[in-house]
């Protein structure tokens, strides 16, 4: 039961999770938020007492302020719903690796933990597996939280391709219906320029007023006309370029394209390119995209050959992906393997690649 007080600040608190679930604000700068934009004038003290409230709801983790906070909400769930006992070796060694080396195991340093702790290579998997089941993302597995993460999305274009490998497209206008300028001010018009000898000045200005807004109307028309052109031609030039993917939905096998590939196709300005690929989306038959999912950099070895980056991540990422979790690759490494695959690119390459797709380095990704 919360008084209208707390329900307030409650909401507030909610509102400034992020997609994670997590409060990544501070309770200082909330109170002044709380203050500045509702009113309410909250202590910190008061706000950690609604906070608590809010981090027993479901799911658990929800409201943490620090991911260590995050998994410790948690394991302290399990033992109340009674998975694990207070006791027991369970609770007793994830609660003290997660409060007192919680930078080693963020770094994965098991070794450091093993020699602190005195545990078996045993207990270090079993221990390992438990806490791999706790979500440092509380918020992305609720439905309503995920309002930004998954939202709804209104294709602009539907990309078809038959099973001969035709790709066809058309534009999705929704409900939108054809524009047409009213008859009424059509009739008005042609009405005012038939009678003009015998105009008196009223109706000379009634004849402008209704000029002007054919005009407009038409100039409106026009635009979205031109709209739809330039929508229209830069799918194309897209699809002509990129026809391989919407055959066969083979990220690999998207060429390198770049802005001004479509431009100069389209005779369309660069900007206008920009825009169009930031804000709309195409429905294929492997899924719904942004437009700028389809541009990808390109990459020249030394040899000159020039590659789409967009490939090279794609088999960098499935390189990572199949490794042996106990010895991961260097960049080093890395490096020779994708030479090996076709792709010789230098270690920095690798690096920089890696970080892109949000690879940690190989002692990171050790398990």
């Amino acid at each position: 039961m919360l008084t209208e007080r707390q329900k307030e600040i409650l909401e507030y608190l909610i509102g400034s999770l992020d997609d994670d679930g997590l409060l990544r604000k501070d309770l200082e700068s909330i109170s002044d938020e709380l203050a500045i934009y509702h009113g309410i004038d909250a202590t910190t003290k008061e706000l950690e007492d609604v906070l608590k409230i809010l981090q027993d709801f479901d799911p658990a983790g929800i409201g943490a302020r620090s991911l260590q906070e995050c998994l410790l909400l948690q394991v302290e769930r399990k033992v109340e719903n009674g998975e694990w006992d207070r006791d027991g070796q369970f609770y007793k060694y994830i609660h003290t690796i997660l409060t007192h080396y919680f930078d080693a195991f963020t770094k994965k340093h098991w070794t450091k933990i093993q020699a602190s702790l005195s545990l078996t290579d045993a207990q270090v998997e079993a221990l390992q597996r438990e806490i791999r089941k706790l979500n440092p993302k509380p918020g992305a597995s609720m439905g309503e939280t995920q309002g930004r993460n998954v939202q709804q999305i209104t294709p602009d274009f539907i990309v078809e391709t038959d099973d001969n490998g035709t790709v066809t497209f058309s534009l999705n206008h929704g409900n939108l219906p054809e524009l047409h300028v009213s008859p009424a001010f059509n009739d008005m018009l042609a009405a005012y320029k038939e009678n003009k000898a015998g105009m008196n000045r009223q109706a000379k200005e009634a004849l402008l007023y209704a000029k002007e807004k054919v005009d407009k109307a038409q100039g409106f028309i026009e635009a979205v006309k031109q709209r739809r052109h330039t929508l229209q031609v830069t799918m194309k030039a897209i699809i002509d370029i990129q026809r391989k993917f919407f055959q066969d939905g083979d990220e690999a096998d998207l060429k390198p394209m770049i802005l001004k590939d479509i431009a100069d196709r389209t005779g369309l300005d660069i900007s206008t390119i920009s825009r169009v690929s930031n804000i709309k989306y195409a429905q294929t038959r492997w899924g719904t995209f942004p437009l700028r999912f389809f541009f990808s950099d390109s990459y020249t070895t030394e040899d000159g050959e020039e590659m789409s980056t967009r490939k090279i991540k794609v088999a960098l990422k499935e390189v990572i992906q199949k490794e042996d979790k106990s010895k991961p690759l260097s960049d080093d490494a890395l490096a020779k393997v994708m030479k090996k695959k076709g792709f010789p690119i230098a270690r920095r390459t690798v690096a920089k690649y890696r970080e892109q797709l949000g690879l940690p380095v190989a002692r990171l990704r050790k398990e």
